[in-house]
């Protein structure tokens, strides 16, 4: 195979690996109705939330020494590795019969995924020039959203078949896609004149001191995370938003929030790719911008998401939100690439996914706690105020130097 198409195939290779990452992880946020006959503890929300946030902790705590190890070993390894056991644990949550299985499966399942996303985003970057990256991690990154998306039927599924059915049906297809990547999925060789090397020695104080000792990293490290906070609320938390508001049940909501808001980031990353990719070549401050453009539609989409009362309203916020969410996404990775060498990208979004997964797990307890309270909606409007002051400090702070940086 040509070498200006394997880059490519290593985007397509990784798209699934993306879908089901997401798939099995959203499955649970729709499928509390069915699970909590079975299940008495997850009839209380503020369970619930702490059910979803695990996942959270330890994903966000398991990252920088996920993106660690990206750096220092084989990437394709972690990839498959990871695809594997975390595609078994949901396999697993099939059979589970009470709270304290589904707590420790799920987190499992959060060292598993935290290995896949720092080792899956360098490898694509390292096979991805400037001109092309922002649109192969945007592609990427649409598997992730149609994995919302598809785990929207979780409720679908679970309410014609079972919840466990689900689980067991969806953990076996990552298992035996498993061992399909392990065949097909190359990693970078130098030798093949791509800045990716095998087994590349970095010391990890090193990565930290290089990552910690730029302020521009610190910036970036803000404007990943508090991003996070309305990202994972609409989540986690939107079908339940959607059910109550529209007094409509849970299987229903499920897909309608998880498909609005997937399927309008999965233009918005394509938008965002193509865009910046071009963007970048003009002006260096072009993924920003683009990013900027992206956080600045999902604030009044948030207000409308949380105040608006009719179908037609909230859909549309939804959209909105997902669409400018999805610019703001597919250009993460890019600008951390102007910002660090490849030698530290995957422990520099290592690092960004601890600060944004923790923030998750924070926000997803407190809006437990505010849907037992009747405060959801109210909540999911607060956000906007945050996202505006990131908006303001990226916009001023933010300023790359190089498309690419490469280490002297």
């Amino acid at each position: 195979m040509k070498g200006n198409k394997y880059p490519w195939v290593v985007v397509g290779l990784l798209w699934l690996v993306a879908l089901l990452n997401y798939m099995d992880r959203q499955m649970l946020a729709t499928m509390r109705p069915s699970m909590q006959l079975d299940i008495a503890e997850l009839q209380s929300a503020e369970n619930f939330g702490i059910l979803m946030a695990i996942f959270l902790w330890i994903y966000g705590g398991i990252s920088p020494a996920a993106g660690i190890i990206a750096d220092r070993f084989n990437r394709k390894g972690l990839i498959v590795g990871s695809l594997f056991v975390w595609s078994g644990v949901t396999f697993a949550m099939g059979f589970a019969t009470n709270f304290d299985q589904l707590y420790v499966l799920r987190a499992i399942m959060g060292v598993s995924e935290a290995l896949y996303i720092p080792a899956a985003l360098s490898l694509i970057a390292d096979y991805h020039n400037g001109k092309t990256r922002s649109l192969a991690i945007g592609i990427h990154m649409t598997g992730l959203y149609m994995g919302q998306a598809l785990g929207g039927f979780g409720a679908t599924i679970a309410a014609t078949m079972s919840w466990q059915f689900t689980f067991q049906s969806f953990g076996l297809i990552g298992i035996i896609y498993s061992f399909i990547l392990l065949v097909f999925l190359k990693e970078l060789s130098s030798k093949k004149g791509f800045s990716g090397r095998i087994g590349e020695a970095v010391a990890p104080g090193k990565a930290f001191r290089f990552l910690l000792g730029n302020p521009s990293f610190w910036i970036l490290l803000l404007y990943f995370t508090l991003p996070s906070l309305p990202g994972w609320a609409v989540k986690n938390w939107l079908p339940t938003l959607f059910s109550e508001t529209l007094h409509i049940d849970m299987a229903t909501a499920g897909p309608l929030s998880t498909i609005t808001t997937s399927g309008s980031s999965l233009i918005g990353v394509l938008v965002g790719g193509y865009l910046s990719d071009r963007w970048v070549q003009k002006n260096l401050r072009g993924r920003v911008y683009t990013g900027a453009i992206g956080l600045a539609l999902t604030i009044p989409a948030l207000v409308l998401i949380g105040f608006g009362s009719s179908l037609l309203h909230i859909v549309l916020a939804a959209f909105c939100f997902g669409f400018g969410f999805g610019l703001f996404d597919a250009n993460n990775m890019p600008i951390l690439c102007q910002l660090v060498p490849s030698r530290y990208r995957a422990t520099g979004y290592g690092l960004m996914n601890l600060t944004g997964i923790f923030s998750g797990a924070l926000i997803t307890d407190w809006l437990g706690k505010s849907s037992d309270a009747g405060n959801l909606g109210q909540s999911f409007a607060w956000l906007a105020i945050v996202v505006f002051i990131i908006l303001t400090v990226q916009l001023y702070f933010l300023r790359p130097k190089t498309i690419d940086y490469v280490q002297s």
